[in-house]
């Protein structure tokens, strides 16, 4: 079983940055895929970016060049480095971990964009 958290959201202006934690509990965190998705108002949940257990990244078209995955296993932690944030960026943003037969997901943290 692992549980996550999710902190960093917030409002912030066109143009601006927020890092995004989520901090994992239970066992074998480094075996688990990472995920950030998130979901605006009226849309369906979309992924944002993976990063594997063997290190591998992938990113939505959409945020390419902007934003930024990374963990530390050692902190059970991932974090979403967001640059040049931009309106369509504001979602609820949610941390998943998954491997082979499960899958786990934090509440979700928000994030505005707006000026």
């Amino acid at each position: 079983q692992v549980q996550l958290v999710e902190s960093g959201g917030g409002l912030v202006q066109p143009g601006g940055s927020l890092r995004l934690s989520c901090a994992a509990s239970g066992r074998g965190f480094s075996t688990y895929t990472m995920a950030w998705y998130r979901q605006a108002p009226g849309k369906q949940r979309e992924l944002v970016a993976t990063f594997t257990s063997g290190g591998t990244t992938n990113y939505a078209d959409s945020v390419k060049g902007r934003f930024t995955v990374s963990r530390d296993n050692a902190k059970k932690t991932v974090y979403l480095q967001m640059n040049s944030l931009k309106p369509e960026d504001t979602a609820v943003y949610y941390c998943n971990a998954g491997r082979l037969g499960e899958t786990y997901w934090g509440q979700g943290t928000r994030v505005t964009v707006s000026s």
